[in-house]
């Protein structure tokens, strides 16, 4: 078991060897903040009724285990991403350069071309909503994030300029590159 304080709480990381005593024993001195519980190994029933005991007296929230969390990662790309290409990044991708058709670009992150898209585009691939894809030049047929997928209009798209895509009320929106 370690405990440390944070602003509002203190975070307890339980690693699966604590007993109800040791647990009551290690809270009984420290401020009567809340908790902020990580389980890193097997508890048992009795660590459990005594957490959600002390919890009901100080508050508690439990929290992922820390290997678990997404951690952002960018890769940066300094070159055109040509046709039959696939580009997969467990964190954010820029690319400085075109997106050519038939080149695919799938990120768990935010996807930044800084150049022409023209290739697929697959933003918060692992299912991040909030989740965009930025372009100098959006001309790809076909946009992704997360699970929303948004075909290209048919038409004239060379008075346009840079570009977001996000998603907004369940479906992925253009907007310029400068608006919120």
């Amino acid at each position: 078991m370690r405990i440390r304080a944070t602003l509002n709480a203190l975070a307890v990381r339980l690693d699966g060897n604590e007993t109800p005593q040791m647990l009551k024993k290690a809270l009984a001195d420290l401020p009567p903040l809340p908790l902020e519980v990580e389980v890193a190994g097997v508890v048992n029933q009795g660590v459990l009724e005594a957490l959600l005991e002390l919890g009901r007296e100080r508050g508690l929230q439990l929290r992922p285990q820390r290997g678990e969390k997404y951690i952002p990662y960018t890769e940066v790309i300094d070159q055109t991403v040509r046709a039959g290409v696939r580009i997969e990044s467990p964190g954010t991708v820029v690319i400085l350069g075109d997106v050519n058709a038939g080149a695919e670009v799938v990120a768990a992150g935010d996807i930044i071309v800084v150049g022409k898209l023209r290739g697929l585009a697959h933003a918060g691939a692992t299912g991040q909503e909030e989740a965009t894809i930025w372009a100098m030049r959006l001309e790809a047929k076909q946009l992704r994030i997360a699970h929303h997928l948004a075909q290209a209009p048919a038409g004239d798209t060379s008075n346009r300029g840079p570009e977001r895509a996000r998603v907004a009320d369940g479906q992925i929106v253009l907007e310029a590159w400068g608006k919120r």
